[in-house]
């Protein structure tokens, strides 16, 4: 049996809380092993109620990294980024320069301990995100992530991926996130087949690539306004040290 769709009303119900979730973002390019460090740190911390959830906004050097669901023919270019491991769901993805990775520590104990209405809620993140600036986008069945339809009119099918999801829940608590292209080199997507994705009507896309001069302080703007719609709202915090 086929579940029927969530509605944003369910979700909302579901996943939104009142306590403010810390907001936090770094500057500079963060290390990824350091980065996963920190959020399995962080994850304990606030499962044990030591700690605040936290929003996590930085940008990565290049890189890619291996969910659990990759597979070894999807690595394209072995030696042009390093290439990590990583605990999320989802197969191969990129980060780099121009990408705003957003990692997101919440307690879903708390937040209706319901997995797939959260990752509903960080689709409809992104897409109320990209609806301040005049982009549609769109969820697609069967493919994680967010897209934008390229198609021209009269003529063949094309769509293009802007962010990516991918997560872990350990003890109802999520790490990992969501990654968004602001104006990331999208030839570094080649080195992979993002996402497990290699049909040739599909690819992946940016918000400069699609002709919005978009900033990353625009696009973090964004992203705090429509987490507060569909998750809550936010504390301001200084950026995690390790």
């Amino acid at each position: 049996m086929v579940s029927a769709p969530l509605k944003s009303k369910d979700v909302l119900a579901r996943i939104r809380a009142e306590i403010p979730a810390e907001w936090a973002v770094s500057p500079g390019y963060v290390d990824y092993d350091a980065a996963v460090a920190f959020m399995e740190r962080r994850a304990a911390k606030i499962r044990a109620g030591q700690a605040p959830e936290l929003i996590w906004l930085l940008e990565h050097p290049p890189l890619y990294t291996s969910g659990t669901g990759a597979k070894p023919e999807d690595l394209l270019m072995a030696d042009r980024f390093p290439v990590f491991k990583s605990s999320r769901g989802g197969q191969y993805t990129y980060h780099g320069p121009g990408q705003r990775v957003a990692y997101v520590m919440l307690d879903l104990e708390r937040r209706g301990k319901d997995v797939r209405a959260f990752v509903h809620g960080l689709e409809q993140w992104v897409i109320a995100t990209l609806d301040a600036f005049n982009i549609k986008g769109e969820r697609r069945h069967g493919r994680v992530g967010v897209w934008v339809d390229r198609t021209e009119p009269g003529g063949p099918r094309h769509e293009d991926k802007i962010a990516a999801i991918g997560v872990r829940i350990r003890r109802w608590v999520s790490f990992h996130g969501i990654s968004l292209n602001v104006e990331p080199d999208l030839t570094h997507f080649t080195g992979i087949t993002p996402c497990g994705i290699n049909e040739p009507d599909l690819g992946v896309t940016s918000l400069v690539d699609l002709g919005f001069p978009v900033t990353m302080t625009d696009a973090d703007v964004a992203l705090r306004s429509a987490f507060e719609q569909i998750f809550g709202p936010t504390l301001q915090a200084d950026a995690p040290t390790w």
